[in-house]
């Protein structure tokens, strides 16, 4: 009988530690998300366009995304320093898909975002390097 119990509270611990681990990841996930949404974490959305490899734009800043499942699109939305909002869309499709990261800098204003295109996709010209 002392064997079972044993076996049932080392059963019963690492079932808690399992669940424990579960609840701290879920509740560091929400925080971080509300944060986001909050303007307080700037992220980076690099958008890829899987067929060629390619990365279509990056957008950086203080941003709140959103991903619209029935539209098939992501909702970008920035807070200018007048306390209006914006919004920025981003279709997406079977080729086209997108990465967001947040980024641990501090040197970022607070109503400033960058975005970045790939020359490439919009100016197909080759550049020769001439030494």
């Amino acid at each position: 009988m002392q064997k079972y119990k044993v076996l049932w509270f080392g059963v019963l611990f690492v079932v808690m530690m399992i669940g424990g681990c579960s609840t701290q990841a879920s509740r560091a996930s929400y925080n971080l998300a509300q944060e986001a949404d909050s303007f307080n974490v700037v992220r980076q959305v690099t958008v890829i366009n899987c067929f060629t490899m390619d990365t279509l734009f990056q957008m950086t800043g203080k941003l709140s995304i959103t991903k619209d499942n029935s539209d098939n699109q992501l909702e970008v939305v920035i807070e200018d320093e007048y306390g209006r909002y914006q919004k920025g869309i981003i279709g997406l499709n079977d080729f086209v898909t997108y990465t967001v990261n947040d980024l641990q800098v501090t040197n970022v204003e607070n109503y400033k975002y960058t975005i970045n295109y790939n020359p490439k996709m919009w100016m197909p010209i080759e550049f020769e390097t001439i030494d």
